[in-house]
C-alpha cells in the first residue's frame, strides 16, 4: 500500500494552511519563476514549458463504509513548440507534448463505495504519455485542425470556461461521466489516436467534429503507457459539438453535442451484441449577475444534461446544476465560491441484472433510490498567483445506487491544492 495515501489528515491540513499563508507576489505567476530569464527567452524563441500539480485529500466523516482519509495526486508536465517562431510557419502551427503521472488512493473505492469519484484526479496510477499532437489552421483562419495522440476531453465534451473545475468531484470537473462509462470516449489523462476539426462560423458560433480510435486494451493500461499505436481496435468514436459563446457584461457559453461509437459491445442483461452506441449532451455556463460597484464580482450559473445508450451503458443519464461566485470579497479578487448538485442515474437494465443475481443467490435486494446524488460546496482560495487551496464538502446520497448495495449517505470533507510550476 502506498504510504503517501494515508498521511494524517490534520498534519496535511496544517502544512497546506501554512502554504496558503504565503504572501502573494503578483510578479510570480509560477512556483519556479522565470528560471533566471531562461524561461522567458525560450518562450520568445517558440518553446514554452508548463507544469502543474494537484493534490486532493478526502476524509469520510460520516456514513459510507469507513472513517478514514485518502490522498491522490496528479502531476502534469508539458512543452509546446510554436513552429511559427521556430521555423517561420504562418498557420499557427504548434506541437504539444504532455506527460502525466498519478498516484494515491481513492476515497470513493476505499471509504464510501459510490460511483462518482470524490477525487477528480484519481485513476490510472502510473506515468504515461498523455498528448503528442500537431495543430494548425487549414485553408482559412476559421478552420483549425488538430491531430495526433490526445485525450478527447481536452477539446470536446466540457465547458471551455473551466467553471466546473471549481469542484473536486469528477462528476462536475470535466465532462459528464456517462460518456466514458458507456462508450469509447476516453477521460483525461487517457489518450487515443485521433483528429479534431474546429470551424468558426462567426465570432459567436463554432462547430467541432472529431474522430478517435477506440481501443479498450490501451485505455488506462499501464503496460501501454508509452505506446501511441492501437493494439485491439474495436471501432471509432465520432463526437460532434455545436458551440455558442457571447461576451459582454454577462458572458455565456452553450454546447450541444452528440457522439457515436461504432464498436460492437454486449447488450446489458443479454448475451447478444449491439452494433454501435451513442449519446448526447447539453452544457451551459451563463453569467446571471455582475456587480456594478465591484469589477470582477460575477455570479455564474451552469447546467449539464447527458444521456447515453441504454442498451450498453450502465450509466444512462447525468444531470448537474449549480452556481459559482467569482470575487466573493472585495479583497479576494481571484477567489471563488461554488455550489453544485448532480444526479447520476444507473441504467434500469443494470438494476434488473443485479436484482436477478440477488434472487438467484437467495438474498434480498435492498430498497434503493434510482440514482446517486451529489451536493458539493467549495471555496477556492487563491493564496498566490500560482497556488490555489480549495476546502470542500461533499454530501453523497445513495452511494450504493450503482453497486446495488445499501450504503448510508456520506459526508466527505475535502481539501484540494493546485500549484502551477
Amino acid at each position: 500500500m502506498n504510504p503517501i495515501s494515508h498521511l494524517p489528515f490534520g498534519g496535511l491540513v496544517l502544512g497546506l494552511a501554512f502554504a496558503a499563508a504565503l504572501p502573494v507576489q503578483a510578479d510570480d505567476t509560477t512556483l519556479t519563476g522565470d528560471w533566471g530569464g531562461l524561461r522567458r527567452e525560450l518562450d520568445e524563441q517558440g518553446i514554452r514549458f508548463t507544469g502543474d500539480y494537484s493534490g486532493e485529500t478526502a476524509y469520510n466523516a460520516d456514513g459510507g463504509q469507513h472513517r478514514a482519509a485518502r490522498y491522490s495526486q496528479n502531476l502534469k508536465l508539458g512543452v509546446q513548440f510554436d513552429l511559427g517562431k521556430l521555423y517561420g510557419l504562418n498557420n499557427g502551427d504548434r506541437i504539444q507534448l504532455t506527460i502525466n503521472d498519478r498516484r494515491g488512493n481513492s476515497a470513493s473505492e476505499d471509504l464510501v463505495g459510490n460511483r462518482l469519484p470524490i477525487q477528480e484526479n484519481y485513476g490510472g496510477l502510473y506515468t504515461r504519455l498523455t498528448e503528442l499532437s500537431y495543430e494548425r489552421t487549414l485553408f482559412t483562419p476559421a478552420l483549425n485542425l488538430k491531430l495526433g495522440y490526445m485525450a478527447m476531453g481536452n477539446d470536446l465534451g466540457g465547458l471551455d470556461s473551466g467553471i466546473l473545475c471549481n469542484f473536486m468531484n469528477a462528476g462536475f470537473c470535466g465532462h459528464p461521466l456517462n460518456m466514458s462509462g458507456g462508450s469509447g470516449w476516453a477521460n483525461y489523462p487517457n489518450a487515443h489516436l485521433g483528429a479534431r476539426v474546429k470551424y468558426d462560423f462567426s465570432p459567436n458560433w463554432q462547430l467541432r467534429v472529431a474522430a478517435f480510435n477506440v481501443d479498450p486494451s490501451s485505455n488506462g493500461n499501464a503496460s501501454r503507457a508509452w505506446h501511441l499505436g492501437p493494439k485491439h481496435t474495436t471501432g471509432t468514436v465520432v463526437p460532434i459539438e455545436l458551440v455558442y459563446k457571447h461576451a459582454g457584461t454577462l458572458p455565456g457559453e452553450y454546447k450541444l453535442g452528440y457522439y457515436y461509437d461504432s464498436s460492437d459491445v454486449k447488450r446489458i442483461g443479454s448475451n447478444k451484441e449491439v452494433s454501435g452506441r451513442g449519446g448526447h449532451y447539453l452544457l451551459i455556463d451563463q453569467a446571471v449577475w455582475a456587480s456594478s460597484s465591484s469589477a470582477g464580482r460575477v455570479l455564474h450559473a451552469f447546467g449539464q444534461y447527458s444521456a447515453a445508450s441504454e442498451a450498453a451503458s450502465p450509466f444512462s443519464k447525468w444531470y448537474g446544476a449549480g452556481v459559482v461566485l467569482y470575487k466573493p470579497f472585495a479583497g479576494r479578487p481571484r477567489d471563488t465560491v461554488a455550489l453544485g448538485y448532480g444526479r447520476a442515474v444507473p441504467n434500469p437494465r443494470s438494476r434488473d441484472v443485479q436484482e436477478l443475481a440477488a434472487f438467484n443467490a437467495g438474498t434480498e435486494y435492498p430498497n434503493l433510490n434510482n440514482a446517486e446524488q451529489l451536493i458539493e460546496l467549495s471555496y477556492g482560495y487563491q493564496a498566490t498567483p500560482w497556488l490555489t487551496v480549495r476546502p470542500d464538502v461533499q454530501y453523497i446520497i445513495e452511494p450504493g445506487a450503482f453497486s446495488g448495495v445499501d450504503i448510508d449517505n456520506a459526508w466527505v470533507l475535502g481539501l484540494q491544492v493546485k500549484a502551477v510550476f
